[in-house]
């Protein structure tokens, strides 16, 4: 009988949340990747296969957590990443314009922040049940289809441990297919995974199973309680 593979699922660093170009890791992001490199390679753990999204956040972040591998076992520690636009998250801009008409503030305040993912949270909502289709962007159903193909991916070709870099949105998607919830149940999970994040799924050929969901092991140290953020 073979043994179960480990996929470890990784949302990207801290990005720039309230920027002009959010897809680009922030310096504290970048931290907290390292550190997740560095918590990998002190379990010594090797990499069998690496897959991340095309967003220039998941190739940061992967970089970034190569590097703190690297510190601790050596170069060429990860083997090359297979691409796939599948883990890409949806595009939070075209969502809210479905809820929200003209302008939105900036969210560079408590209040704006909180008006920012007030609305999208009601056009996830709206999406999913098929109410919103937002420019540019992929029904709720191939944005789905998209993320299961990654997970059937895994499960077809590799027998583990695997990496996955990718964004909070196709993280909880995965979470929900795996456990079977009710879809509304993405957004709430969605909201709540926190920048470097490490999710776990144990696999089989025949399927994923749930190990642990959004836990930061890498930021437990007195020095960097401070490192811990949402966008």
């Amino acid at each position: 009988m073979r043994a179960m593979g480990t996929l470890y699922l990784v949302r990207h660093g801290q990005a720039s949340f309230g920027a002009a170009d959010y897809d680009q890791l922030s310096a504290l992001g970048t931290r907290q990747c390292r550190a997740l490199g560095q918590w990998f390679a002190g379990r010594g753990i090797t990499f069998e296969g690496v897959l991340r999204g095309t967003l220039r956040r998941h190739e940061q972040s992967l970089a970034a957590i190569a590097a703190g591998l690297a510190a601790d076992a050596g170069p060429a520690a990860l083997p090359e990443a297979l691409v796939w636009p599948g883990l890409n998250e949806y595009d939070p801009e075209a969502l809210i314009r479905c809820v929200h008409a003209g302008p939105l503030a900036r969210p560079d305040s408590p209040e704006a922040y909180r008006a920012h993912f007030r609305l999208l949270r009601q056009a996830l909502t709206r999406w999913m049940a098929g109410q919103a289709t937002p420019e540019g962007m992929p029904s709720w159903a191939q944005f789905a289809a998209g993320v299961a193909a990654a997970l059937d991916h895994v499960r077809r070709a590799h027998h583990g441990p695997v990496l996955l870099v990718s964004s909070g949105g196709p993280i909880a998607t995965a979470v929900h297919q795996v456990l079977g919830t009710p879809a509304e149940a993405v957004v709430e999970m969605n909201m709540r995974i926190r920048n470097s994040a490490l999710t776990e799924f144990a696999f089989t050929p025949k399927r994923h199973m749930l190990l642990s969901f959004n836990h930061l092991p890498h930021l437990d140290h007195s020095e960097r309680r401070g490192w811990e953020t949402y966008a």
